[in-house]
C-alpha cells in the first residue's frame, strides 16, 4: 500500500486527482513520471470501490472498432510496459481471451465483428468448431466456433492500483473527504476543499468512478455518470480448468446495451491462485446492495453451460460492485471545456481497469499541454450537453447522489 503522507504538503501543487482506484493511480502514475506534483485524495482507502470489486480484466475482446478499441489498444501496449516495471504481485497475466459461438447464426455475428476489429490492429483468429478443444479441453461439446484473442490479458486490480500510486512519487491523502472545488473570480479551478483543509492546485482530476457525476456536479459540470450493478461468483481453488477467459457472445451485446434490467452473461476465467471467476450480470439498480440470488443463479447456469465440469465445483463466495455508466458506454476523458482547469477521468463502466493506463497517459498530457497520443473528441465530457436553446428544463444535471465526493474508479 503507497505510504500516507502527513497533511503538510506544498503550498501550490499542479494537479489534484480525486479517486485512488486504479484510474486515479494511473493518472497519477503519468502525471508523477512526466515531472507533476500531484496529491490524490480519497474518502476512502485504495481501491475501496469498484476497482476493489472488478475482476481484473484487460479486454479488447469485447470492444467493437472505434474510439473505445483504440484506448483498450493503447492500453494494451502500456499494461505490458507496466507489467515490466511493477513488482509481480500485480498479478498482469496475458492469457488471452476465447469468445465462442453457440450457433452458425452467432457465428456470423462474431465473424463480421472480428472483421471490424482486425481492421482497426486487433489481433484476432478464427478457431474452427474441432479446435477448440484444443484451447479450453473442458468446453461444452457442440459449439459452432469461436475467436481467440491473445491480446486479452488480466491483473489483480487492487494491487495494480496501489502498486501505481507507490510509483507515481504522490501525495496520497486517504479517509478526506473532498466538499468543495475551489475556484477564482475568473470560475476557472484553483484546487479542492476537505474535510482536512485545502489543497491549492490550478488543475483537478474527477476520477471518482461512480461517483463521477456528483463531483463534476460540486464544479457546475454536470455528467450523468450512472451506477450499474453487476455480481461475481468465486469458486473453491482447482487446478486449471480454465485456460483464458471465455465468455459467450451475448456478452458482447450485453456490454453494449443501455437496459436497466438485469442482464447477464457469464465470462469464465482460472486465476493464478486457483479459484474460477465468473461474471457478469449488469443492471441499474442505483446503488442497492441487496444481493440477488436471481442473478447468481444465472451466471452459475451460464458457467455450468460453457464448462459442465463446474456443475460439481463449490461457489464458494459472490461479490459485488458498481460500473460507473455513461449513456454512450464511453468514459469522460480530458479537459472540461465549461470549467478550467477541470479534467474528467471517469465513466469507464466495466473497462476502467483495461483501460486506466491509457487513460492517465491522456490526463498527464493534457495537464501538461501536449498533444494528446489519441483523439479526444469522443470522450469530451460535455458531450452530454443539449445545445443552446429556449428550452433546457430537461438538460442532464447528473445523477442523484445521496453520499460525498471523493470515491473509486474502477
Amino acid at each position: 500500500m503507497p505510504t500516507r503522507h502527513p497533511r503538510s504538503v506544498p503550498d501550490v501543487l499542479d494537479a489534484v486527482i480525486i479517486g485512488a482506484g486504479v484510474v486515479g493511480a494511473a493518472c497519477a502514475y503519468y502525471a508523477g513520471r512526466s515531472g507533476l506534483s500531484v496529491a490524490v485524495v480519497d474518502r476512502g482507502p485504495v481501491a475501496g470501490g469498484t476497482t476493489g470489486a472488478g475482476e481484473g480484466n484487460l479486454l479488447v475482446s469485447d470492444k467493437e472498432a472505434g474510439p473505445e478499441l483504440a484506448l483498450a489498444l493503447l492500453s494494451t501496449r502500456l499494461w505490458r510496459e507496466l507489467a515490466a516495471t511493477l513488482p509481480p504481485e500485480i498479478e498482469y497475466e496475458p492469457k488471452g481471451g476465447l469468445v465462442v459461438a453457440a450457433d452458425e447464426t452467432a457465428l456470423t455475428a462474431l465473424r463480421a465483428f472480428a472483421q471490424g476489429q482486425r481492421t482497426a490492429g486487433t489481433e484476432v483468429r478464427e478457431i474452427a468448431a474441432d479446435a477448440l478443444g484444443d484451447l479450453e479441453p473442458h468446453l461444452a461439446p457442440g459449439l459452432a466456433g469461436g475467436f481467440h484473442y491473445p491480446q486479452d490479458a488480466q491483473v489483480q486490480p487492487a494491487a495494480a492500483a496501489a502498486r501505481l500510486l507507490r510509483a507515481s512519487g504522490a501525495r496520497v491523502r486517504l479517509g478526506e473527504e473532498v466538499t468543495a472545488l475551489l475556484t477564482g473570480p475568473d470560475g476557472a479551478i484553483r484546487g479542492v476543499r476537505t474535510t482536512q483543509g485545502e489543497l491549492h492546485a490550478p488543475a483537478v482530476v474527477n476520477a471518482t468512478g461512480t461517483w463521477g457525476g456528483h463531483l463534476a456536479a460540486l464544479a457546475g459540470a454536470p455528467l450523468p455518470v450512472l451506477p450499474r450493478r453487476g455480481f461475481v461468483l468465486v469458486t473453491e481453488p482447482l487446478p486449471r480448468l480454465v485456460r483464458h477467459k471465455v465468455y459467450a457472445a451475448d456478452y458482447i451485446a450485453d456490454v453494449a446495451s443501455g437496459s436497466a434490467a438485469l442482464q447477464s452473461s457469464a465470462v469464465v476465467e482460472g486465476t493464478p491462485a486457483g479459484p474460477v471467476l465468473i461474471g457478469a450480470t449488469r443492471e441499474r439498480v442505483g446503488f442497492d446492495r441487496t444481493l440477488s440470488t436471481e442473478a447468481l443463479r444465472r451466471l452459475a447456469a451460464q458457467a455450468v453451460a460453457l464448462f459442465p465440469a463446474l456443475a460439481e465445483v463449490r461457489a464458494i463466495r459472490a461479490y459485488h460492485g458498481f460500473r460507473p455508466y455513461l449513456p454512450d458506454h464511453l468514459p469522460a476523458i480530458g479537459p472540461d471545456p465549461r470549467v478550467p482547469g477541470l479534467h474528467h477521468a471517469c465513466g469507464h463502466e466495466g473497462a476502467g481497469i483495461g483501460l486506466a493506463p491509457a487513460t492517465g497517459l491522456l490526463v498527464a498530457g493534457a495537464l501538461n499541454g501536449e498533444r494528446p497520443a489519441l483523439d479526444l473528441e469522443p470522450f469530451r465530457p460535455d458531450r452530454f450537453e443539449k445545445p443552446a436553446g429556449p428550452d433546457r428544463s430537461d438538460r442532464s444535471a447528473g445523477p442523484d447522489h445521496s453520499g460525498p465526493a471523493g470515491g473509486d474508479a474502477r
